[in-house]
């Protein structure tokens, strides 16, 4: 099928509540986009379409970022689990030497691609699962990822080889459930708007931590 068709006859261009700055491709509802997706493709079992919502843990992050350019401007940034590009759009925007914006899923790397360019920032899209490698970057970001234990693990084991290699580790998140606080400091809060049909409520008290 054709994905990027598929993306933009389901999604609507408007901007993250907390970061007006940046416009995406999204959806308003979860679940019709994800039997849509299923339906197109025929098959069962797909990933949830995480690409097409502004979570509030990437609002966070890319909200910190835009604010304080001064964290990534001339340095090479990694956005882990980049969803639709948010983050890595705001990593751009605020001045990065190089952005690479990383996913497993294949509407998700189209879906940034879509995003980028509407944006008109250069993000490098790199598919596959690398959490089992390095980072090679000087800034590694990861928004709304500690959400499935097994997931939460392989994160969190990544992101501390990151930052022993010297990468500084930004991850935004509202404590989701697999969230390691004890690893962590925080950096920023804010209250964060979101879709009722995402979240358990209509703000999310959201953080910015560091990887201590």
């Amino acid at each position: 099928m054709d994905r990027i068709a598929f993306i933009r006859a389901n999604t609507a261009v408007s901007a993250a509540t907390h970061v007006p700055e940046v416009r995406l491709h999204l959806a308003d509802e979860a679940l019709p986009l994800w039997h849509k997706t299923e339906e197109k493709l025929g098959e069962e079992g797909l990933p949830p379409p995480f690409w097409a919502f502004a979570w509030a843990g990437g609002q966070a992050l890319a909200r910190y970022l835009i604010d304080n350019p001064a964290l990534v401007a001339g340095r090479r940034v990694l956005d882990i689990g980049a969803g639709g590009g948010l983050v890595a759009i705001a990593a751009a925007r605020s001045g990065a030497h190089s952005v690479r914006a990383n996913e497993i899923d294949a509407f998700a790397l189209d879906a940034i691609g879509l995003n980028a360019a509407l944006n008109e920032v250069a993000v490098e899209i790199v598919a596959g699962d690398l959490l089992g490698g390095t980072a090679e970057a000087d800034v590694v970001l990861a928004g709304d990822i500690f959400y499935e234990r097994p997931l939460a693990e392989r994160a969190l084991a990544f992101l501390h080889r990151a930052k022993a290699d010297g990468a500084d580790v930004l991850i935004g998140d509202p404590k989701r459930t697999y969230l390691p606080v004890d690893a962590l400091r925080i950096a920023a809060t804010y209250e964060v708007a979101v879709p009722r049909a995402l979240e358990d409520s209509d703000v999310k008290l959201t953080r910015v931590w560091r990887l201590a």
